[in-house]
């Protein structure tokens, strides 16, 4: 039997259920507010929480000034279609552009994540 039910990958930013809600829009998973902190379920035992935190600093990409230290890359269709609709909920296309099988973007907290061609 395994020590957990399932992996929860938190996120800090500057206001957590707005980082929250971009990702629920993205991703479509349940939405759980508490205070200063969301986690958003998929039905399959996934958990992407998001924690406010003050004085937050944005990773620097690709430099590693303020380091990302994780990001998500999130599997879809067509890059260009994924890629309208992100930028359309608030993310920011990634200056640098190191692939062709995917994209790099930043969330409206400044967490760079990828758009990657599945």
């Amino acid at each position: 039997m395994p020590i957990a039910r399932y992996p929860s990958i938190v996120l800090d930013c500057p206001d957590a259920t707005r980082l929250a809600e971009f990702y629920n829009a993205v991703l479509e998973w349940k939405l759980e507010p508490q205070d200063g902190w969301v986690d958003l379920k998929a039905d399959f035992g996934m958990c992407l929480s998001f924690q406010s935190v003050e004085d937050y600093r944005a990773p620097s990409w690709p430099t590693q000034d303020v380091p990302q230290q994780m990001h998500l890359d999130v599997v879809v269709d067509d890059l260009d279609t994924a890629e309208r609709e992100v930028v359309a909920l608030g993310a920011t296309r990634a200056e640098h552009q190191p692939g062709t099988s995917f994209r790099v973007f930043l969330d409206p907290a400044g967490h760079p994540f990828c758009l990657c061609l599945g």
